[in-house]
């Protein structure tokens, strides 16, 4: 079977230094807030040029603490709008219904499965106070238009960024590219954990100063607590982990990068639809490789039988989940067909190169 991810051969290749890295935190007696948590706070904020880093427990918990940052420095309060693209995974929708905010669902362009810009000013309304920009797939979501709309109406953009990290646009890394971001290091992530972590990136160093708070029971000193909190910390332990891999996430990419390029060129089968890749590469990073086809049961059982894994990013989109049982009626046609449609095929930086000739092979068989 070709997986559609092998983490133990991801994470083998740097067992070593991952294994130096769990001794040195065991050995050291401080498990949580200590010296690799600031460590790789510096490591990701060079990465990314960003001044402000927050380590936190996951990637949903970066972008509620976004959103509970804003509405503790008086940008939002409950009951305003977030513009958020409606194909989205449900936890960019969680994030801000946690926060007692309501998400107001945007069509995603059919090519590119991001947000459709050119559809975002008609959702603004008086109460409409962000744009929760994600990142899907690895591609990077972002333009001019999309700035100008924001400044227009005075508007924060938050970067869902659990995809994309390493992606550029016009030379600035995705996370770096808003007002805020949201980081997922889940372990099957481009740069992912062996458990999970996350983390927040900001310009605003009072918005940094009110997560990093928050995220630990509201307290900037110990048993002094300014804000009714929450308790989300990265483990020292995931930070030395992360610490190590992140100095190969752009190493991965070019990877992934090479393996997307490998499948658009070679993929010929009229019932694939594959994905429109960005004229800059630097754009995406290929988190996951994926094609649209209209019998997608049979398409996945084919390759399930051929020996090939797949998964489907994601089956149902957030409006018909039952948890928002007041959206189930709502029609986005673009986001239906999608979900409708959608499969991600094996993508990762240890696929071998008869491992990707043998997937488009049998695809082209199909």
């Amino acid at each position: 079977m070709i997986k559609f991810l092998d983490l133990q051969k991801v994470n083998a290749q740097y067992q070593t230094a991952l294994k130096e890295a769990a001794i040195r935190v065991i050995d050291s007696g401080w498990y949580l807030q200590g010296n690799e948590n600031k460590l790789f706070e510096n490591k990701l904020a060079d990465f990314i040029n960003s001044p402000n880093v927050i380590s936190v427990a996951n990637g949903l918990d970066a972008l509620r603490l976004i959103f509970r940052g804003y509405i503790e420095m008086g940008v939002m309060k409950e009951g305003d709008e977030v513009i958020v693209p409606a194909n989205t995974y449900i936890a960019s929708i969680l994030a801000i219904t946690d926060n007692r905010l309501t998400p107001v669902l945007v069509e995603p362009s059919i090519d590119t499965y991001n947000i459709d810009i050119d559809k975002i000013e008609a959702a603004i309304t008086p109460r409409t106070k962000a744009i929760l920009v994600v990142h899907l797939y690895g591609r990077v979501v972002w333009s001019e238009e999309l700035q100008e709309i924001a400044k227009k109406y005075n508007l924060k953009i938050i970067e869902d960024n659990a995809q994309a990290i390493g992606a550029k646009w016009k030379g600035i890394r995705s996370g770096n590219l808003g007002d805020a971001a949201g980081f997922s290091f889940y372990p099957g992530k481009n740069l992912g954990a062996l458990g999970d972590s996350g983390a927040v990136t900001t310009k605003d160093a009072e918005l940094a100063r009110i997560v990093r708070a928050v995220a630990n029971y509201g307290s900037e000193k110990k048993y002094v607590n300014s804000f009714m909190g929450l308790n989300s910390r990265m483990d020292e332990i995931q930070a030395a982990f992360l610490g190590v891999k992140i100095e190969f996430t752009d190493h991965e990419n070019k990877i992934r990068r090479q393996v997307a390029q490998y499948y658009m060129d070679n993929i010929k089968n009229p019932k694939v639809i594959l994905p429109q890749q960005p004229d800059d590469i630097e754009e995406h990073v290929h988190h996951l490789f994926v094609v649209r086809v209209a019998d997608r049961d049979c398409f996945q059982k084919y390759l399930s039988d051929k020996g090939v894994q797949t998964l489907i990013h994601y089956p149902i989109p957030p409006h018909r989940q039952e948890c928002y049982k007041q959206w189930n009626n709502y029609s986005y046609p673009v986001t239906e067909k999608i979900h409708a449609e959608v499969v991600s095929i094996p993508m990762s930086a240890v696929l071998t190169d008869e491992e990707v000739r043998k997937v488009v092979e049998i695809i082209n068989q199909y």
